[in-house]
């Protein structure tokens, strides 16, 4: 089976999830013997190492300038896919060219430009609105990465529900990494000796990082260290002013990228992890921690209960005070901690990237063969 990779959109460094869901599914892809695997790249991901013996091919457009990652991916990467041969396109981030002489498949993560409005801005909200509708629609297959997903498609977007296929995520194993001393981030970061509050999340307004500033405020004195580590974006400065009228400025910590090092490093300090977003197609981080064996507090909207289960603090992202509470308690509830530790790492251990290529193959047959998928 000659599968083409759709990686046009991919900037290295600036898609998060997105990426990490591309670069591990592939790897576990290459490593199969029954599947041929050609990467379309733009300029900016030419070079990378996608596993051994994945063919490169590029579509020579910017993506970071959005006409031209939509004129790369709806009008080049047809004719290019078509020229090596490839039987099927699989686009891994919501948007998929709607033509080409080929059996298309798409990865639609989550509809955070309808739900989540203030997530996409400008041209590329302007762009999502158009592009996703348009691969949900003349895609003939749809993985998605969780039922809340697959729902929110077939209740927003009237995709038939027998054309969905549910792929979870993985936990990407720990890096192969030494992780920062303790005492060595403690001293960079000037935590002292307070317990640490940590997540890992880009600083956009869908993250609900504003709420967990304030309920990070409200907890009781001495508060914990609130560490928030992810690419910078301009909504930074707002987060930044509510801490400084929160008057929380000496026990917060704006992070930028740090190094695999450093974020195994936070990962063994921290005693609490939170994620309260107010959506997500699936939620990588919290496994992520929970895999660490770190105790989460989470949000009952999208995937996130769906994902964590019964390893996690369940919130409501929108009351400040259960934010705050379900921190608190895990705080002062050394028995609790240890039981979410326990229960996250099983949990955790449940989602393997080799399993989401197993189930990722099964929905390129179904849609090589359409008389499969009705079966």
């Amino acid at each position: 089976m000659h599968v083409g990779l759709n990686l046009v959109f991919l900037t290295p460094g600036e898609q998060g999830g997105m990426e990490v869901y591309a670069r591990e599914l592939i790897r576990r892809l290459a490593q199969r013997d029954d599947l041929r695997l050609t990467a379309f790249v733009n300029r900016r991901a030419r070079g990378q190492e996608w596993g051994e013996g994945v063919e490169e091919v590029l579509v020579d457009v910017d993506a970071t300038d959005r006409r031209q990652w939509v004129t790369g991916e709806q009008w080049h990467l047809p004719r290019l896919a078509h020229a090596a041969g490839c039987e099927l396109v699989h686009s891994l981030a919501s948007t998929a060219p709607v033509r080409g002489p080929f059996r298309r498949i798409t990865t639609i993560h989550d509809l955070n430009y309808k739900l989540v409005p203030d997530t996409h801005f400008g041209v590329r909200g302007l762009g999502m609105r158009v592009l996703v509708p348009a691969a949900a629609r003349r895609s003939h297959r749809i993985i998605a990465d969780s039922a809340s997903t697959a729902d929110d498609l077939v209740r927003h977007l009237g995709v038939d529900r027998a054309k969905i296929d549910v792929v979870p995520l993985g936990v990407t194993p720990q890096p192969d990494v030494t992780p920062t001393p303790e005492a060595e981030l403690r001293a960079r970061l000037e935590l002292g000796d307070r317990p640490v509050l940590l997540t890992f999340s880009a600083k956009r307004p869908h993250k609900n990082l504003m709420r967990l500033v304030e309920a990070h405020a409200r907890l009781p004195s001495p508060r914990p260290a609130l560490v928030l580590p992810g690419y910078p974006t301009p909504y930074e400065r707002a987060l930044r002013e509510r801490v400084r009228q929160l008057g929380t400025e000496a026990e917060v910590r704006f992070l930028g990228w740090v190094s695999d090092e450093d974020r195994e490093g936070l990962y063994a300090l921290a005693e609490v992890f939170a994620f309260p977003s107010l959506y997500e197609g699936f939620g990588l981080p919290p496994l992520e921690a929970m895999a660490r064996g770190v105790p989460v507090v989470t949000s009952d909207r999208g995937s996130l209960a769906e994902v964590a289960g019964d390893a996690a603090a369940i919130v409501d992202p929108e009351s400040v005070e259960q934010i705050a509470g379900a921190i608190e308690r895990l705080l002062r509830d050394e028995a609790e901690r240890e039981r979410l530790r326990a229960a996250g790492r099983e949990r955790a251990a449940r989602f393997t990237w080799e399993r989401t290529a197993e189930l990722t193959v099964a929905a390129y047959r179904r849609a090589l063969d359409p008389a499969a998928a009705s079966r």
